[in-house]
């Protein structure tokens, strides 16, 4: 009798180990899965992961309150067209200095194809096509991504509305398809600040196709510098007139 006092039952059905066993199977094939897609993301997607993750970072200086120096300049001048035109040079040292520039960026094809202007509405920055995208392209290079992160890097620590404007040269006249490599240009880095983090409220977009020239007259000079896109920084908006 005492002998079998000590055999108890444990409760469980004979099989219960199943249960545990085929749980665990679900956690390990879920973790291969994981493995799987994360050994085939684009390109792309890294970019987009790259980028939102330096602007948690930037989210933690805004939230902190405070605005790098350099950065503090830069909007500044931005806040005055004048001063602006005056200073190009100066905006362009602070916005792209050469020790945190990847080698990809060429400084003089930078310096040649980065302009400063004033208009009615505030400051905007031009950037011709070389700098942005392969020739006839809509899609960014490579080269173009740190160039663009660096503008929206300043314009994150802005309120000012933005616009962004694609720009044509003459060649084939005023044919569709100028309108829509403008268009489709525009809507490319206006999709860039998106992913970056600025707020689709203060964004707009613009295309002109080939009625806004930089430069009047032919060949491949003045075409090159009308194949353009211009970010607009609305500083001004007594002049401009928006709200």
């Amino acid at each position: 009798m005492p002998p079998r006092a000590r055999q108890r039952k444990s409760g469980l059905p004979p099989a219960s180990w199943m249960l545990t066993f085929s749980d665990l199977m679900t956690l390990l094939l879920t973790f291969f899965v994981l493995l799987l897609s994360m050994s085939t993301m684009d390109r792309s997607y890294l970019t987009r992961v790259t980028i939102f993750t330096s602007d948690v970072s930037l989210m933690t200086v805004r939230a902190a309150g405070r605005i790098p120096t350099k950065m503090q300049v830069v909007i500044e001048l931005l806040e005055n067209p004048r001063e602006a035109m005056r200073k190009q040079q100066r905006i362009k040292d602070l916005l792209f200095p050469d020790d945190i520039m990847p080698s990809q960026v060429d400084r003089a094809l930078l310096e040649e194809n980065l302009q400063i202007l004033a208009r009615d509405e505030g400051v905007a920055l031009v950037l011709s096509d070389k700098l942005l995208f392969a020739m006839g392209e809509a899609k960014l290079k490579d080269s173009a991504l740190p160039i663009l992160e660096r503008i929206a890097y300043v314009l994150a620590f802005m309120t000012a509305p933005v616009n962004v404007a694609g720009h044509s040269d003459m060649v084939g006249g005023r044919s569709d398809g100028n309108y829509a490599i403008s268009a489709n240009r525009a809507m490319e880095v206006l999709q860039f600040l998106q992913e970056y983090g600025l707020d689709n409220r203060r964004l707009s977009v613009s295309a002109f196709g080939p009625d806004q020239p930089l430069l009047e007259g032919n060949g491949p000079a003045v075409w090159n510098k009308n194949r353009r896109v211009e970010i607009l920084v609305k500083t001004t908006p007594n002049i401009g007139g928006y709200s």
